[in-house]
């Protein structure tokens, strides 16, 4: 589980679902009457589609109408290419500056670029923030199982 939650923040691990295979693996291997492991389960699902459901609503929500589709491919292009170029810290660092390379080019100037730039990354750090709570949620909600259970 600690490795789902890092997961969450170094984006090369899928962290929240880590996390919910984790508690699953832990309601099938404990041999115990009684059907309190599967709900505790079932909370960790329901955080865990909540977090996902937020991690791309809010970002979405804040960004839109503000980012073209050429930004994001742009974006999307260049972390794919700094994760290879750059293991791990390259799908970060391209990320941003493919983001800002679009923007420069639609903008036509830096600093609008920049302030563009720094937009994308509140909202993406909010949706990462938001699985982050998901994820810290879910793993509490495991500790209380395990200590009820």
């Amino acid at each position: 589980m600690v490795v789902g939650v890092f997961g969450v923040v170094i984006p090369v691990l899928p962290g929240t679902a880590l996390i919910l295979a984790a508690g699953v693996a832990w309601a099938l291997l404990v041999v115990d009457e009684g059907s309190g492991r599967w709900v505790v389960v079932a909370i960790m699902a329901a955080l865990f589609l909540a977090g996902i459901a937020l991690k791309y609503a809010l970002p979405g929500k804040r960004l839109s109408g503000q980012l073209t589709r050429t930004t994001l491919l742009y974006g999307g292009v260049a972390a794919v290419a700094g994760f290879f170029l750059l293991p791990p810290l390259g799908l970060l660092i391209g990320g941003v500056a493919g983001v800002y390379v679009a923007e420069a080019r639609r903008h036509g100037n830096g600093p609008e670029a920049r302030r563009s730039t720094v937009q994308v990354l509140k909202a993406v750090g909010l949706g990462i923030l938001a699985e982050l709570t998901a994820a810290v949620l879910m793993v509490a909600t495991w500790l209380v199982g395990l200590a009820l259970t």
